[in-house]
C-alpha cells in the first residue's frame, strides 16, 4: 500500500495523473471516502491525463458518466446503490474489461469489485485542504 498526501485540488489531480500513467485501459479504480474528499477532482485529473477533453462531473443522478480519452472511461457513482438489483440496474458488470472504471462510493459495492481492483481510500488530513490517499493495487507511482 502506498500513502500520499495532497494539500490541494491540484495535488489530487497530480496523484491521479501519476496513476493514469500506469493504466492499460481495463482497470477498475475503486474510490472510498466521504463527501468532499476529492473523488471527483481525482477523476478529473485521471481523465485529463488520459487525454479526455470532456467535462468531468459527479455522476450522482446519471449513475455513470462516459468520457472519451486514450481509453474509454466510465465514472460511476454508487452512493444510492443499496442492493444487488440496484447494482445490476447500473450495467456495472457489462462495463468491466471495456475501459477504465472509476467508482465513487465503492463502499456500497465492495463485495462486487474484481479482486484486482485498484483501491484508493481518501481521508481528511490535519487541515481543511489536506487529504490522505491510501492506494492499494498499483505500485511505483
Amino acid at each position: 500500500m502506498i500513502t500520499i498526501n495532497s494539500n490541494s485540488v491540484a495535488d489530487t489531480e497530480q496523484i491521479a495523473k501519476r496513476i493514469a500513467d500506469k493504466l492499460t485501459g481495463v482497470e477498475v479504480i475503486a474510490l472510498y471516502g466521504g463527501l468532499g474528499m476529492g473523488k471527483t477532482a481525482f477523476t478529473r485529473g485521471l481523465c485529463s491525463a488520459l487525454e479526455s477533453t470532456d467535462d468531468v462531473s459527479s455522476p450522482t443522478f446519471a449513475l455513470v458518466n462516459e468520457y472519451k480519452g486514450r481509453f474509454p472511461i466510465y465514472h460511476f457513482d454508487m452512493y444510492r446503490v443499496e442492493t444487488w438489483d440496484d447494482l445490476y440496474s447500473t450495467g456495472f458488470f457489462d462495463y468491466i474489461g471495456n475501459g477504465v472504471l472509476v467508482i465513487e462510493w465503492s463502499e456500497n459495492i465492495d463485495g462486487a469489485l474484481p479482486e484486482d481492483a485498484v483501491k484508493i481510500e481518501i481521508s481528511k488530513g490535519n487541515t481543511d485542504n489536506e487529504r490522505i490517499f491510501k492506494i492499494d493495487g498499483i505500485e511505483n507511482i
